[in-house]
């Protein structure tokens, strides 16, 4: 599957929901194919597409297990979304700081960022609407205005948001120039022996759990994150031992810190996705991952900003009970 053409219709506008592939070797079955070429998909949603018609190949529609020959040309047409209205909230913000073209916010844990499915309401974009009105830039559509990054629902943190275009692209480059400071603290599971190390291992959709990300280096983004001992915890008769860490982002991919840290054999502490449970304890909901501090260059002035927020009282309970069995 590595010598492969993709056309995106919308430019010929065709769809902005619909998608053309020219193979230029030979595939397996059509599903599986699928499920390479738009690993953002889940195996059983493309059947379905399959199923309705909403795959052709060379023109004409074809069964799943179709095998697909070297030089076919296979075509995905995308139903549209319907979503509903993504409505204010008056939803209490905790704002590290706001000015005229850009707001930080300190998120709780178990906010998410911007509506999806099963959640469209309660979410940091919905609080935002009812904050800032019609100040959000659109670059990134009506569903996560002003959204420039994100973090995970129940990881806590520090988060910017863009109140106009001007801002929003200012702040994109910083991030995609690797400028943007972005800086954690986890509790991992297991002793690192390092002091400070840095992992460099690509990340991409998990092969099998499309759900999950992984390091792979199929379909996947390059992803580097470095990290320092701030604190060890030994464990005592025959308990696991932890790390508190601090750890800075020089790429941002879904869920890299997560990832990395469970490919290094040290999952964060709490994590249900890609943590351990027989090496964990009951302690907080969610990984014990927090975003400490953010700094960038403020896009109109051009002075540096650089702001830290507190480790919340769950975090603090996760340090206390470890040096609690540490006595």
């Amino acid at each position: 599957m590595e010598d492969l053409y993709f056309s995106d219709l919308s430019e010929t506008g065709v769809s902005d929901r619909s998608y053309r592939f020219l193979l230029e070797n030979d595939g397996s079955r059509l599903d599986k194919t699928l499920a390479e070429l738009l690993p953002d998909l889940t195996r059983s949603y493309l059947q379905k597409l399959i199923e309705h018609g909403a795959v052709t190949v060379n023109g004409k529609s074809a069964d799943k297990k179709t095998k697909v020959p070297a030089g076919c040309e296979i075509t995905v047409t995308l139903p549209e979304n319907r979503k509903p209205d993504i409505l204010p909230e008056n939803i209490p913000l905790d704002i590290a700081y706001e000015d005229d073209d850009l707001l930080v916010v300190n998120k709780p844990k178990g906010m998410v960022v911007h509506p999806a499915a099963g959640h469209y309401t309660g979410t940091l974009v919905n609080a935002l609407l009812y904050h800032c009105g019609d100040s959000l830039s659109g670059i990134n559509g009506v569903e996560r205005p002003g959204i420039v990054h994100r973090i995970d629902m129940m990881t806590s943190g520090l988060l910017i948001v863009a109140k106009n275009d001007f801002a929003h692209r200012s702040l994109a480059e910083q991030i995609k120039e690797h400028s943007f400071t972005r800086r954690y603290e986890a509790v991992v599971v297991g002793n690192l022996r390092e002091d400070s190390g840095t992992v460099n291992a690509p990340i991409g959709r998990h092969p099998v759990d499309r759900k999950k990300m992984a390091v792979t280096d199929r379909n996947s983004r390059s992803a580097v994150t470095h990290y320092d001992v701030l604190q060890r915890f030994g464990g005592m008769n025959g308990e696991s031992s932890y790390t508190h860490l601090r750890l800075t982002l020089e790429t941002g991919r879904t869920h890299q810190i997560r990832v990395h840290m469970a490919y290094l054999g040290h999952p964060v502490v709490c994590d249900p996705v890609y943590g351990s449970t027989r090496q964990q304890f009951a302690c907080c909901d969610g990984q014990c991952l927090h975003a400490r501090e953010i700094a960038f260059v403020h896009p109109r002035t051009g002075q540096t900003l650089s702001l830290t927020s507190s480790l919340p009282d769950y975090f603090h309970a996760v340090l206390h009970k470890l040096a609690a069995r540490a006595e």
